[in-house]
């Protein structure tokens, strides 16, 4: 059995190898290639990611040499690397992609399922990373961390800010969790240690299961209408698309805040700056934009009561370096003949039977 590491600037390939080296797969593999996504830096990682989720795995040149690489392969694992339909098939041998991202958008899965070809993703390797930073800027938006500093460094020791007469503490106060897959879950996790009183939302998950963990399960309007923070977890689909919109908003506290380190799209963008000028709410933290580099004028840039930052909250080395080894194990469970925790196209298992 061979496998083709492609790495890049975040994932190097040697890193992107260990997932070979996993229990289970180390003594299977009979050879390992390496090759790398060359990206410059990180603006370029970022124009790369915008090309793919706009355009697909045709969005943006492969390796040179990825084609030659992956026809002998069997197993090929990527980040970023787009993975079009011509690369598959001239992998004749190739029964899994494994790639290092949640998204799969830089791979073409219809190609892949049609020739039988598994995907399997990894949408939970940066969950600690984001749990952390969603965290974070609860305590930046409503204690004003960012604004302090901000103000201080260009010379104005400031006393005053929109929630002056109402700074809260998080002690105490009640955090919604809209989303209770594995970053929810952390987030719940994490925030116990600050004595809040925990909400959860998520019609996937049962209503035990949530409280079990110790945790109110509610439905979305007690969510809205009962929390002072309310942090989303969600993925973005045609369901969640613009969710919360003036409705949602108006239910709000006019004390409450909202934080997403999710997608931006999860959010009607004209309801939210209203709710935030006329003060539906008291703050949002945003990490995430429809448009990134975020453009110069963006509606929510010139208002107060937001803490702003540029899509860093699963960007940490750990994040990166130990998806490789996340995604072995699930390799070797569908090697194994389970069916794996994560995988893009599901209905290949089907029929699906590994041969060596």
């Amino acid at each position: 059995m061979k496998g083709l590491a492609v790495g890049d600037l975040l994932v190097p390939a040697k890193k992107m190898a260990e997932i070979f080296a996993v229990d289970g797969l180390k003594g299977r593999m009979t050879g390992v290639a390496e090759t790398e996504f060359k990206n410059k830096d990180r603006g370029d990682i970022r124009r790369t990611w915008r090309a793919v989720e706009e355009h697909g795995p045709e969005g943006e040149p492969p390796p040179e040499d990825l084609e030659r690489l992956v026809q002998d392969v069997d197993i090929l694992a990527v980040h970023i690397c787009p993975v079009a339909a011509r690369i598959i098939e001239k992998a004749e041998k190739l029964k899994i992609i494994a790639s290092a991202r949640g998204g799969v958008e830089n791979i073409d899965v219809k190609a892949a399922t049609k020739r039988g070809v598994a995907v399997i993703n990894t949408p939970n390797h940066n969950a600690q990373a984001v749990a952390e930073y969603a965290i974070g800027l609860m305590l930046a938006e409503t204690r004003n961390i960012a604004r302090s500093y901000h103000a201080l460094k260009n010379g104005t020791w400031r006393e005053y800010y929109t929630n002056t007469e109402f700074i809260p503490e998080l002690n105490g106060s009640t955090v919604g969790i809209l989303g209770y897959g594995q970053t929810g879950r952390l987030v719940a996790k994490k925030l116990v240690s600050f004595d809040v009183d925990i909400l959860v939302h998520d019609p996937f998950v049962s209503k035990g299961v949530i409280e079990a963990d110790g945790f109110r399960a509610v439905d979305l309007t007690t969510l809205l209408k009962e929390s002072d923070i309310l942090t989303v977890h969600v993925r973005l689909t045609p369901q969640t698309q613009g969710m919360f919109g003036e409705k949602e908003l108006r239910m709000m506290k006019p004390t409450s805040y909202v934080v997403n380190t999710a997608r931006a799209g999860l959010f009607d963008l004209r309801a939210l700056k209203r709710a935030l000028e006329e003060k539906w709410i008291y703050g949002a933290a945003v990490d995430v934009y429809e448009t990134e580099p975020v453009p110069p004028g963006h509606p929510l840039l010139s208002l107060d009561n937001v803490t702003f930052t540029n899509h860093r909250a699963g960007d940490t080395r750990n994040a990166y370096w130990k998806a490789p080894l996340l995604m072995g194990k699930q390799v070797v469970k569908l090697l194994n003949g389970e069916r794996p925790d994560f995988i893009a196209n599901p209905d290949v298992l089907k029929g699906w039977v590994w041969t060596e």
